[in-house]
């Protein structure tokens, strides 16, 4: 079974990887790179970008159209986002000639304790219903960037997405594709069909004019009343009401006390290259961890989509993620040793541990003394660059819609370790559970040199990584790192208890030849094949000498890059 399972795969891989010729660029782009002067936004889907450029036209800066097109992918893109969910972003201010980290991540509901899971009998939180529910991050989020780098008002950049929900626009491919995979699933949720189920039977198909008015009146009371009515209002005593009627732990008193925080990125040098993450609770250093790796090797002589290549970017995946799920957590309550964990000297350390002829079924973590999303990327006129990420977690998050509000509330809390009351990542009031999402940026001596990201879970380093070594190791351009075949490893031990003993598997896109897969099963990997699972990537590239923006999004989604 296992022969013939890899010769169906080679013949569709045979089939299918190559798009149509072109005559520049490698045989797996799709398109070519977007170039543009005056300004620049990439999005998963074309009315969101199309958002960020109207703003960007009516003098708007770079964080106003980021901000524009972050609600338009809530009303459009909402089994992925939406201002039930949290916001991470790093943001290039051109004044100051300086990179600034944002986390608006929510806290654990302060009435939700880990006696609640034990008395409910549950190793986990549950992806669905209340319990996975935390304190929504992103409309905080949006006042405290707004404050810091925007120019035009809330009602200006909110009206796009308003107008949009009232008159309804039609649904794209992929996210009618990703919004009918899920809804069976959640239908019978309190607020799921009324919203997202407007014939009742099912989500809207592809083509199909989807409006949602609820959505749209909460924007235009955000609009006009500012975060205070997302969190101490109207919007906040509704959902008080919905949480209380449900069995939900999440209150008035948790939204009115919730915070952001302003924190500083950190970064490793790749190869002259400094990249930028965000440090934890989100799991951005994980990419940092890899690359510290990687660089020790001679990847690019090794050549991209060899065996050799994909073989220690995956230990060198796995070697991260067991520091990950040990010590990635929300440093309010833990020491958490970020400079050691991305220091080049650690990462020597740990590459001995690699194998260069065999996988590894299993790797200890550090020995350190204790201390589904969307992404998007927009550059204005004066050269201020957002890299901006945005989530409600898991697909269509909580499947929980609070009445009359038109967004679903997110299911990150599902992150959280309710095993282990000395874990780090141990569920706690007013703790931020571990994060997915990470937005990334890439400088060349101190100046900006792209602002990029990829959605998808716990792939995000792995792609982060992948698309850094792409450009810098193997000279592709930022559209042709993104359309590249990728790896994903699943299996590695998990922040919220589970621990890998097997070596996991490797997922290959379409793209690898069969001597590499082989080759690659040879060595110990388990080997497997699936559709969807390899995240959704924007980017933007700087030319300071020409002053030129690039921009890409990758043929996965819906999504655009455009500029003017």
């Amino acid at each position: 079974m296992k022969y013939i399972a890899l010769m169906i795969s080679f013949l569709l891989i045979s089939l299918g990887t190559k798009g149509q010729d072109r005559v520049t660029g490698k045989n797996f782009a799709t398109r070519s790179e977007i170039v543009a002067q005056n300004g620049m936004a990439a999005t998963s889907q074309p009315l969101a970008t199309q958002a960020a450029l109207d703003i960007l036209k009516k003098g708007g800066t770079a964080m106003d159209a980021a901000i524009a097109a972050n609600a338009m992918l809530g009303l459009v893109e909402p089994h992925a986002c939406g201002i039930g969910g949290d916001v991470f972003a790093i943001i290039w201010d051109a004044k100051t000639q300086k990179l600034y980290g944002f986390n608006g991540s929510g806290r654990a509901p302060a009435s939700l304790t880990m006696e609640v899971f034990k008395e409910k009998g549950l190793n986990y939180v549950p992806f669905l219903g209340p319990l996975p529910i935390s304190v929504p991050g992103t409309v905080d989020g949006w006042f405290e960037m707004h404050k810091r780098f925007g120019k035009l008002s809330m009602q200006e950049i909110l009206q796009p997405a308003i107008d949009y929900g009232n008159k309804g626009f039609p649904i794209s491919e992929v996210i009618a594709w990703q919004m009918n995979n899920n809804w069976p699933r959640m239908q019978d949720l309190p607020g799921f069909r009324k919203t997202y189920m407007p014939n009742g039977v099912s989500t809207p198909k592809k083509g199909d004019v989807f409006k949602n008015p609820d959505l749209a009146r909460t924007y235009d009371l955000i609009a006009k009343g500012g975060k205070k009515a997302f969190y101490e209002g109207e919007i906040a005593r509704t959902i008080d009401r919905f949480m209380k009627e449900h069995g939900g732990y999440l209150s008035y008193e948790d939204l009115k006390n919730h915070t952001s925080e302003w924190v500083e990125p950190v970064s490793t040098n790749y190869r002259g290259y400094d990249v930028w993450e965000l440090p934890p609770n989100g799991q951005g250093i994980a990419a940092l961890q890899m690359l510290n790796i990687l660089e020790g090797f001679d990847i690019k002589s090794m050549g991209f989509g060899s065996a050799e290549y994909l073989h220690v970017l995956t230990e060198a995946k796995k070697l991260a993620y067991e520091d990950r799920a040990k010590y990635y957590a929300d440093p309010a309550f833990n020491q958490i040793p970020v400079d050691y964990l991305i220091s080049k000297e650690y990462a020597a350390e740990r590459r001995k541990l690699i194998d260069f002829h065999q996988a590894a079924d299993e790797y200890p973590a550090g020995d350190i003394e204790k201390g589904n999303t969307t992404y998007l990327t927009v550059a204005d006129s004066e050269g201020n660059m957002v890299s901006f990420i945005q989530s409600i977690y898991d697909e269509f998050g909580s499947g929980m819609v609070p009445d009359g509000l038109g967004f679903v509330l997110q299911n990150r809390g599902q992150m959280f370790n309710v095993q282990d009351p000395n874990h780090w990542n141990s569920l706690a009031r007013g703790k931020r559970p571990f994060h997915t999402i990470i937005p990334a940026f890439i400088t060349k001596d101190g100046k900006p040199f792209m602002s990029f990201g990829l959605m998808g879970g716990a792939v995000q380093p792995q792609g982060h990584a992948q698309i850094v070594v792409n450009i810098i190791d193997f000279g592709m351009n930022i559209q042709e790192a993104g359309d590249a075949p990728r790896m994903r490893h699943v299996g590695s031990s998990q922040p919220t208890g589970s621990r890998m003993t097997s070596g996991g598997s490797l997922n290959l896109e379409s793209g690898f030849s069969y001597e590499v897969i082989r080759t690659l099963e040879e060595m110990g990997h388990r080997v497997e094949f699936s559709v969807g699972p390899y995240g959704g990537y924007q980017a933007i590239r700087y030319d300071p000498i020409q002053k030129v923006y690039f921009g890409a999004s990758e043929s996965r989604k819906d999504g655009q890059a455009a500029g003017y």
